[in-house]
């Protein structure tokens, strides 16, 4: 416990080879100067840029002048393939145990890690999230027993942390995940040390246990928001296995979802879709509103692979279910969040992935006339999607009006992922830089970059 959770916004780091020019105070005139020294060609700046920017990969020569120069042997070079040999600082450690003993240890090891963890990639691959799902599936929860040592803790201590967990989720719904994350990162300290160094029942080590999974999911999510990938990979892998521990399926199903959108935001649409399957396959039995909200995952997951037929076979469950949903439901408090307006978003996005930006628009439109104002972040999220509806619809004035006004939302709740979204959408407007319009939306969009 005690660590520290300053509140400066991270610097992301975009690319394996932004941690190596961080960790070695590189300039991007450094990297191709050393990538240049053996063959002494021209080291023109610019290339290290589009390395670490734009997806282009240095030839041969450079990658073994640069490896020589980090001490890397060309054997892992070749093995791993650009960027999979950049040291890239620490792993996401996921072979811990299933047991209470492996999840303290997996809490613990991203308590250490998560905070301090500025890359703005997918540490794991898709098909390690996939692997990771799978044990979740297979592996039976041992019982949780009684801890014995250290100061006793009772159940309204247990209510009292539980009852704060509401206005976490509303803070980091509205305040944005770069605002809210180290706070949740200090919450889910505060368990993490008492379900080590507290006595209590096997109920209450129950109930810590299942608290501590959704502060993890929650930290994740925020991470997530805010463009740092691989700490929000620590947070699930270890919420995942505290929801394994305390035995509930469902919550660990919503982790398995939230590691599946991530998937799809980095176009690993078949894996995507396999953790989404495995949400759905694992949950147990849940409510109908839970069951809708993990379907249309599987839903969207469908879309993005171009499986119509699956698609809408989903949708349509999803809608029996949600139509099934009701009041007195005891629905576990983490979908609060779904709602008609989340539903038709989520069905919008669907037909937008498979081309029907009519459809899509239309329920884009019914969900920003069901959200409440105060949910900034979804209202921009739903706002830059609609906007991307006119643009394929042939109304670009339309849709630039749209994304101007998503902006003051975005500066409302910061989120890296609508800012990205917002620029996406930019660069699908067919209208010239030249252009007034265009113009000031530009000048917008670059205050949300600052």
């Amino acid at each position: 416990m005690g660590r520290s959770t300053g509140l400066r916004a991270p610097v992301r780091l975009v690319h394996p080879l932004s941690v190596v020019r961080e960790e070695r105070g590189w300039t991007y005139q450094d990297v191709v100067n050393i990538a240049a020294k053996p063959t002494r060609r021209t080291a023109d700046r610019r290339k290290a840029w589009k390395w670490e920017h734009w997806g282009v990969e240095p030839d041969a020569d450079s990658q073994a002048a640069l490896a020589a120069e980090l001490g890397i042997p060309m054997s892992e070079v070749h093995r791993l393939g650009w960027p999979g040999w950049l040291p890239d600082g620490n792993p996401v450690r996921t072979g811990f145990p299933w047991t209470r003993s492996g999840t303290l240890q997996s809490l613990d090891d991203t308590l250490e890690h998560a905070m301090l963890d500025r890359r703005g990639f997918m540490k794991l691959g898709g098909e390690a999230l996939v692997a990771l799902a799978g044990q979740w599936l297979t592996e039976d929860p041992e019982p949780v027993v009684a801890a014995l040592t250290g100061g006793r803790i009772d159940t309204q201590l247990v209510a009292d942390l539980e009852d704060g967990l509401p206005r976490l989720r509303r803070l980091e719904a509205r305040l944005g995940g770069p605002r809210a994350r180290h706070l949740l990162g200090a919450e889910l300290d505060t368990v993490t040390g008492i379900l080590k160094e507290a006595s209590y029942s096997d109920r209450v080590g129950q109930r810590l246990l299942r608290l501590g999974a959704e502060l993890a999911r929650l930290a994740g999510w925020s991470s997530f928001d805010a463009g740092l990938h691989a700490a929000a990979q620590r947070y699930w892998a270890s919420g995942l296995r505290s929801a394994h521990s305390a035995g509930d399926r469902a919550l660990g199903a919503n982790i398995i979802k939230s590691l599946s959108l991530q998937c799809y935001d980095h176009g690993l649409f078949a894996d995507s879709r396999a953790l989404a399957a495995a949400a759905v396959d694992g949950a147990g039995e849940v409510t109908p509103r839970t069951r809708a909200m993990l379907l249309l995952r599987q839903a969207r997951a469908a879309a993005a692979c171009g499986d119509r037929a699956e698609c809408d076979r989903l949708l349509a469950a999803a809608e029996t279910q949600m139509g099934r949903a009701n009041v007195g439901d005891d629905d576990p408090a983490w979908t609060s969040y779904f709602d008609a307006a989340e539903f038709h978003a989520q069905t919008a996005t669907c037909h937008a992935d498979l081309g029907r930006p009519r459809l899509a628009q239309r329920h884009y439109v019914t969900a920003l006339d069901l959200m409440p104002a105060a949910k900034h972040r979804d209202l921009a999220t739903y706002t830059i999607q609609t906007a991307r509806t006119h643009t394929a619809l042939g109304d670009a004035d339309h849709a630039v009006h749209l994304l101007e006004t998503a902006v003051p939302m975005i500066t409302a709740a910061p989120s890296q992922r609508n800012a990205a979204r917002a620029t996406a959408a930019r660069a699908e407007l067919p209208l010239t830089a030249k252009d007034p319009k265009v113009q000031r939306l530009d000048q917008l969009l670059a205050t949300l970059a600052a």
